[in-house]
Order: structure tokens, then C-alpha cells, then sequence
């Protein structure tokens, strides 16, 4: 069975986004094909919750290649929206502490309920679920098109460094 919705994702102005794509690359890093994120519509600092969507265009990068004449988003995109969501939270308010950036430390109980197709906008739920300041954060994410749950599961963030001397561990 499909989990219930974290937020009320629908009563937001997804045209008036609290952050724009210019305010998310002052937090993260990605650019040109690899920004997965157009805006962020809600911050729930009491529940380390975030809304935020991705519009997806005929002139993604991907479209050409997956599948010729079936444009099948990516899952392993999906999954970089919502790390891109979950990033910007845990980096724009420092749930952290440390490193440059919040990488990937694994995901679990990841589920595609449905296909994705461009054009659509994809609507992009995240919250932290456990917080280990200087180590990780575990965020619970969902994934919504046309009020359907196209996908959801579970990440973990790491912080990650510019010096590469410095690791991190998802330990």
C-alpha cells in the first residue's frame, strides 16, 4: 500500500516559489543538466520537512536517449531530485555542521509506483527523520505527479568536503 502524503503538498503557490532555482544554486552545487530542482515552495523547520518540484521539459537532457520515442524519466533521476531537495534543506540550514556539501550515504525502500513523462512537474517531498549533526541525516522522501505517488523511500546525507584528505562515513 502506498504511504499517505507528509504535506499538504497541493496548497501551495508553485508559481511564487519561497526559493527560486537561483536562490537553491547559492546552496547547491549542481548545474546545466545535472540541476534537478526548479524551486522550493515550503519549509517546515519543526518537522525538518521541505516541498519543492522539478518541471520537467520535453528538452531534458535524457528525453533523446531514455527511450527513443518513450521518454522515460530515470529513476536514478527521481532519486537525484529528492537528494537535490533534501541536500538544500540540510546545507540552507545547517542540520550538519559540517562539510561543503550533503552527498549520498545510501537510500533504502525505494519504490517507482508509476512512470514519469515529460512535460509534468514533479513535486518533491523530504523530510529528516534522525539527525546526527557532524555524521548524517536521514531523510524520508516521496515523489508526485498530477497528485499521483510516482515514487518515494528513504536516503541517507552525508556531509562531504572539498578536501578530499577528509572523509566522511555513512556509519
Amino acid at each position: 500500500m502506498a504511504p499517505q502524503a507528509f504535506f499538504d503538498y497541493k496548497k501551495f503557490n508553485y508559481d511564487k516559489p519561497l526559493f527560486t532555482q537561483d536562490d537553491l544554486r547559492k546552496t547547491n552545487a549542481q548545474r546545466h543538466e545535472m540541476e534537478q530542482l526548479s524551486g522550493v515552495v515550503h519549509v517546515d523547520h519543526d518537522v525538518h520537512g521541505i516541498i519543492g518540484f522539478k518541471d520537467i521539459t520535453e528538452d531534458e537532457f535524457w528525453v533523446k536517449g531514455h527511450m527513443p520515442g518513450f521518454p522515460l524519466m530515470p529513476g536514478v533521476l527521481l532519486c537525484e531530485a529528492a537528494a537535490q531537495l533534501a541536500a538544500f534543506y540540510g546545507k540552507k540550514f545547517n542540520i550538519l555542521e559540517a562539510g561543503d556539501y550533503m552527498g549520498f550515504g545510501g537510500m533504502d525502500e525505494v519504490r517507482f509506483r508509476a512512470p514519469v513523462f515529460p512535460p509534468c512537474r514533479l513535486i518533491l517531498c523530504a523530510k529528516a527523520t534522525r539527525i546526527k549533526p557532524r555524521l548524517r541525516a536521514e531523510f524520508e522522501f516521496q515523489g508526485f505527479v498530477d497528485d499521483k505517488l510516482v515514487f518515494n523511500g528513504k536516503m541517507i546525507g552525508v556531509p562531504i568536503s572539498r578536501d578530499r584528505a577528509s572523509e566522511s562515513s555513512a556509519d
